[in-house]
């Protein structure tokens, strides 16, 4: 039996580890040890934090795994491709992973790259904010986070320095960039890489709480975009990922396009994206097994993009409110077949707290009605 190492045991690796399993893999997780699924789910669990890259390494070399992979999560991607490096098995080369990983590396890939991007500013501990010449408004992130954590809109030089601070604390690396602020509607494709060649499997809609901190609050696909415009933004897409040099991995990019039709970067991640886009709409909307495909490039296979059944429209709504709950509660009511699935069932005493993707108060799986 083929064994494959699995980074990370939270919820989000779940359906990695149930679909390993399903196609034969005997599955050896690497987490920090703090009760979650993961842990209980796999064939083989141990307590290495993610971060103790040389520990795994070590281990999963003794273990002999044929590859290694993990799915919505910048900090486990790191340690994916540094162990696959070690090993000598099929990823992204760590210069790719740290630009896909780092937003100051990645703008600056962009810029030499010639891809559409907004125009950034790095800033850190001992940065004289006053001294900065910025055109309003600007949006204030971490260099090295996900999740919306530590985002902020700015409309003018009013609380720059404190929210470029926070901003720096939320990050791994102390450090901020100060950029400018795209208009248009938030969208992203997910797309995956196999020796070089990419393919943009989906595009989704994206929906946030707006200004000040963008948090997601739901996502839907197939995007409600023309032939021609989905494939306007793959093209750019695809020459981003050449740009940065991702090679092996799935990805995730989210762009801008406005009202014009000009598309901008926002970022892109080379890890299939977060908030159950990857592991569940997609599947639903294409009828690609996405995460098989994943686990099949880690292993230096050729993807199956084939589609396992006719895709349909389908969204994933996330309850940070209480009117959020009642239109749950409504479709429980009067359309339950709407509901697909219940990824995390609501927490009241969330309601009305949410401050960044990883905290919300409930999330669920619906089709598109219309």
């Amino acid at each position: 039996m083929q064994k494959l190492g699995i980074i990370g045991a939270s919820y989000l690796q779940l359906p990695l580890i149930e679909k390993a399993k399903e196609m034969g893999f005997e599955t050896h997780v690497f987490a920090w040890a703090a009760g979650d699924v993961g842990e209980e789910a796999a064939d083989h669990f141990y307590p290495i934090s993610i971060t103790e890259v040389e520990a795994i390494a070590e281990k999963c070399r003794e273990i002999g795994v044929c590859g290694v992979c993990s799915i919505a999560t910048d900090l486990g991607n790191y340690t994916v491709n540094y162990v696959a490096h070690q090993l000598g098995l099929p990823g992204n080369s760590m210069e790719a992973t740290r630009r896909s990983t780092n937003k100051h590396l990645m703008r600056q890939a962009f810029a030499q790259g010639g891809d559409p991007s907004p125009r950034s500013l790095l800033v850190e501990e001992g940065t004289d904010f006053a001294a900065l010449e910025l055109t309003y408004p600007v949006i204030v992130k971490p260099t090295d986070r996900s999740g919306s954590r530590g985002i902020y809109k700015l409309n003018s030089p009013e609380g720059l320095a404190e929210k470029a601070r926070e901003a720096m604390a939320a990050g791994f690396e102390k450090k901020a960039l100060i950029e400018e602020y795209a208009e248009g509607q938030e969208y992203s494709l997910e797309g995956i890489s196999f020796r070089g060649e990419h393919h943009i499997l989906a595009m989704t809609l994206k929906h946030t709480t707006g200004a000040p901190s963008f948090i997601e609050t739901g996502h839907r696909q197939p995007a409600p975009v023309s032939p021609e415009m989905f494939e306007q933004a793959a093209g750019v897409v695809i020459h981003a990922l050449d740009t940065l040099g991702i090679t092996d991995s799935a990805s995730h990019s989210e762009i801008k396009i406005d009202a014009a039709g000009n598309i901008k970067i926002i970022e892109i991640g080379s890890r299939m994206g977060g908030d159950a886009i990857g592991s569940h709409l997609v599947p639903c909307s294409t009828g690609i097994d996405y995460v098989g495909a994943v686990i099949q490039v880690a292993c230096g296979q050729q993807p199956d993009l084939a589609p396992r059944g006719k895709g349909f429209p389908a969204e994933v709504r996330y309850i940070l409110t209480e009117a959020d709950l009642r239109e749950f509660q409504r479709i429980q009511r009067e359309d339950p077949a709407r509901i697909l699935e219940i990824l995390d069932a609501p927490h009241p005493d969330r309601m009305g707290k949410t401050t960044n993707s990883a905290d919300r108060a409930g999330c669920y799986l619906a089709r598109v009605k219309d």
